[in-house]
């Protein structure tokens, strides 16, 4: 089967004056059929009335009082309508029952009974030629031959070659009238087209120059209120772009600044086993290489987790209730053996609520993981760790407390920032990417990270809002 190939859209001009021009000759055609019938109208109810006049004329010299038909012409009528149609005319005069006929006799009946008194007009072909005819009955006044109910007929007519020729001019007039205003119609849109579009292809112009780096909202304010919906929607886009640029940048930086160090240390400490001929001192170099790679390597998934936790996209839809406490059964089996390492104890409390939060399930363990990590790593060997799940008027509560050696109101204060540093040989010291990780979450969540101080050690918790909602991304 031959691959389809899409049609390509063709330009807004052209699409608008496809659309617009045809209309409106179309438009202007009906206008113009419209016209011609209302012109006919016109021009045969002016003709009609002299005709009618005609025979009001003849009808008021007919006369039956001798006994017979009698009519006297009013030729100088005649001649003078004859003129002014500037055609033949013709009449025609007669009893009902064709006793009495006077005039052109051949001249067509029209095909159905007359009305009393009432001028009836119509067309027939007559000599070779389409005439126009009104034709008038009215009781005999006095009767003829005795009869009570009879009727005469008056008729005239005349040739419609000259009314045709004043429609036709007048439609030759109409005509090329609407031409010119077809033409002149279609230059305005044409012109009005092109100035409409005209803030669009300035709008092209200064965005196909900018530098590609250039990630600033688009600034157009002379476009029509159409198209600001569309440029609103572009800057939306260019947006998150932005973000997504500063944060990929920001991970670079982070890159670099963590893993320079712990490299350059492997380094060394490499070139020193290189050097020792002792195997124990190069046993011992090993030994800490071993140490700073696990350090190494621990930053490093950190530094992909806060990436991951800043650019994930939480929309409405991707939300799902997340029941804490199989979470919180899960992260201890995963992370138990590290505690078994160091002969520390780990305890579940509240996990008989059932309690739910409403978010994205692999970002609340990411930080519950965090929080774990942090905990099992700071606190002494047979040390506890204590992981509480309550709920508090606030909202439901996550928390983490340990035995360790705490951390002080600075750092405290810090926690939540990337790379803080604090007292040496406090807890605060050292990276904190763990806990800005789990800040970065929080903020994903409409909550917020918690951290007090115990006696011993510190209680870090994860508190989500009563109503659960999600109000969106926090800028990272």
């Amino acid at each position: 089967m031959a691959p389809r190939t899409e049609r390509r859209p063709g330009s807004l001009r052209s699409l608008l004056l496809w659309i617009l021009v045809p209309a409106q000759i179309v438009v202007l055609s009906l206008a113009l059929w419209f016209s011609s019938r209302q012109l006919h109208q016109q021009v045969d109810l002016a003709y009609d009335r002299s005709l009618a006049g005609a025979l009001r004329a003849i009808d008021h010299n007919i006369s039956t009082a001798s006994g017979g038909l009698a009519v006297e012409l009013p030729y100088l009528m005649l001649e003078f309508f004859e003129l002014t149609a500037n055609d033949s005319v013709y009449y025609r005069i007669l009893t009902e029952d064709g006793l009495a006929d006077i005039g052109n006799q051949d001249l067509p009946l029209p095909g159905a009974r007359l009305p009393s008194n009432t001028p009836v007009f119509y067309d027939r072909d007559y000599l070779g030629a389409t005439i126009r005819i009104a034709a008038l009955a009215r009781p005999m006044s006095p009767p003829l031959y005795g009869q009570q109910d009879g009727r005469i007929v008056v008729m005239v007519g005349e040739d419609r070659a000259g009314r045709d020729r004043v429609i036709r001019d007048l439609m030759i007039r109409n005509v090329v009238r609407d031409l010119v205003e077809v033409l002149a119609s279609t230059g305005l849109i044409v012109v009005g087209v092109l100035i409409g579009l005209r803030p669009l292809t300035r709008l092209y112009r200064r965005l196909k120059r900018r530098a590609p780096d250039d990630l600033s909202p688009i600034s157009a304010p002379e476009l029509p209120r159409e198209v600001q919906p569309l440029v609103d929607a572009v800057n939306q886009h260019v947006a998150r772009h932005a973000r997504q640029a500063r944060r990929q940048r920001q991970f670079l930086d982070d890159a670099s600044h963590q893993l320079r160090t712990p490299l350059a240390v492997l380094r060394t400490q490499l070139d020193y086993a290189l050097r020792e001929s002792d195997p124990a001192e190069a046993r011992a170099a090993l030994l800490a290489m071993r140490g700073g790679l696990d350090q190494a390597q621990r930053t490093a998934a950190q530094m992909l987790a806060l990436a991951r936790a800043r650019g994930a996209d939480t929309p409405a839809g991707s939300l799902r209730p997340v029941a804490l406490t199989p979470l919180a059964q899960d992260v201890i089996r995963q992370l138990y053996g590290l505690a078994r390492q160091k002969r520390q104890t780990i305890a579940l409390e509240g996990g008989e609520l059932d309690a739910t939060v409403t978010g994205v399930e692999w970002l609340l363990r990411e930080a519950l993981v965090n929080l774990m990590d942090n905990a099992i790593k700071y606190t002494p060997e047979e040390g506890a760790i204590t992981l509480r799940i309550e709920r508090t008027p606030g909202g439901m509560v996550l928390s983490v407390r340990d035995t360790g050696p705490g951390m002080t109101e600075t750092d405290i204060r810090k926690a939540g920032r990337r790379f803080r540093r604090g007292q040496a040989g406090k807890r605060g010291h050292g990276a904190g990417l763990g806990l800005a990780i789990v800040h970065t979450i929080m903020q994903r969540h409409g909550g917020a990270l918690r951290i007090e101080p115990a006696s011993p050690g510190v209680r870090v918790s994860l508190v989500f809002p009563g109503d659960q909602g999600f109000p969106g991304k926090s800028p990272a």
